[in-house]
């Protein structure tokens, strides 16, 4: 399981640098991420290397955050594989909030970052089906 923080951001110019400024730094290096957007404020979600250290700095620099479990989920870099991973979850009745790509630095595979409502249940079943879950 993965702690994904959310940043909650004013829609404006700069803002993206300055979050990233910040997590500069402190050293944190972003893994993945994804950004929703409204037309005043957006949510930044993103894995970090450090999320206790991220949130510190940003919450230190006025931004609201939140702390999250994902899970990550390796698979093989080959097409049809995100297909089957979704279809997995579909067939086991789990619900998807949002997917976003990450990366293992050290394999090179991709990482699909999932929020799901029961982050426990889906780890059990997706490892009980073979898939690599971080």
């Amino acid at each position: 399981m993965l702690k994904q923080l959310s940043i909650f951001a004013e829609n404006k110019k700069g803002t993206m640098q300055q979050i990233t400024q910040i997590l500069f730094e402190n050293d944190v290096n972003i893994l993945g991420s994804v950004n929703n957007d409204s037309a005043e404020y957006g949510i930044v979600r993103m894995v970090v290397s450090d999320p206790d250290k991220a949130e510190q700095a940003l919450q230190a620099a006025g931004y609201m955050t939140r702390q999250t479990d994902v899970l990550g989920v390796e698979v093989v870099d080959q097409p049809g594989n995100l297909n089957s991973l979704l279809k997995t979850l579909l067939e086991t009745n789990i619900d998807i909030d949002y997917i976003y790509l990450s990366f293992n630095r050290e394999s090179g595979c991709p990482i699909m970052v999932f929020h799901v409502p029961d982050v426990y249940e889906t780890e059990a079943s997706l490892k009980s089906k073979g898939y690599t879950v971080l």
